[in-house]
């Protein structure tokens, strides 16, 4: 095999909870991932060279602080059979939307060299390796719903067959979150719900209803724009949306 074609799926978060602080900064989560089918596009081909080379139609990604270089780094190191690539990243999904563009485009392009170079990763091995790469990488392998706890490393499948229809709206806004991290940290009197597992069994008992009534993002308590926010709820709301 002298190259790969992989789609790197988004995901949404029908909640995003934190649970606390750990010694070394990161915080500890609760959230239920979803995989959607919106997907950046990566296409990976082996070169005679000794390095990696990167592609995009978001030139800003072209370079060495795209986590996709940072990831061949860390399989460079480990494993010595590792050539040189050329990767093309056709980037649809929008970035510092919250749909994990980065860390779902790291989590393929990791599965794409061990099929490329037969490196036989275990799935415990690729994971370990995404999970010092980036936070949200390790959600990112699986492909259905799932509840991501920790930093994201810890995992529990949710069992369904529930299928729906969903609207993504990206205002002409972005968020930071390492800036949205430090708001919340600043912030000591945010009650949050304890919803992961509300969801998880609306999901099992394919209650859609029920996973409506549940959604809840931490971010939006001290988000700027919440306004913005607000009226975009209220909008889709009208048209009949559930929320």
């Amino acid at each position: 095999m002298e190259s790969i074609y992989i789609k790197a799926r988004a995901k949404i978060n029908l909640n995003l909870e934190i649970v606390g602080k750990r010694e070394d900064n990161y915080h500890n989560l609760s959230s239920v991932f979803q995989k959607i089918n919106l997907y950046d596009e990566l296409y990976i081909q082996k070169t005679e060279t000794d390095d990696i080379e990167i592609q995009s139609n978001i030139l800003t990604l072209n370079n060495k602080e795209n986590i996709i270089y940072q990831a061949y780094v860390a399989l460079k190191q480990k494993y010595k059979n590792i050539t040189g690539v050329k990767v093309i990243l056709n980037k649809k999904i929008p970035m510092q939307a919250g749909l994990a563009g980065g860390s779902t485009d790291c989590a393929s392009f990791l599965i794409g060299m061990n099929r490329l170079f037969d490196l036989k990763l275990s799935k415990q091995e690729i994971e370990n390796i995404g999970k010092n790469l980036g936070a949200d990488v390790v959600p990112c392998f699986y492909q259905g719903a799932i509840i991501a706890e920790g930093i994201g490393e810890i995992i529990t499948p949710i069992c369904t067959n529930l299928k729906y229809y969903l609207v993504i709206i990206k205002p002409e806004i972005s968020c930071n979150t390492k800036e949205m991290f430090q708001k919340i940290d600043e912030n000591k009197a945010i009650d949050q719900p304890n919803n992961s597992q509300k969801i998880r069994q609306a999901y099992e008992q394919n209650q859609l209803e029920q996973i409506a009534d549940n959604l809840y993002n931490v971010f939006e308590n001290v988000i700027e724009e919440k306004s913005t926010i607000q009226k975009l709820k209220e909008e889709l709301t009208e048209q009949g949306a559930l929320r």
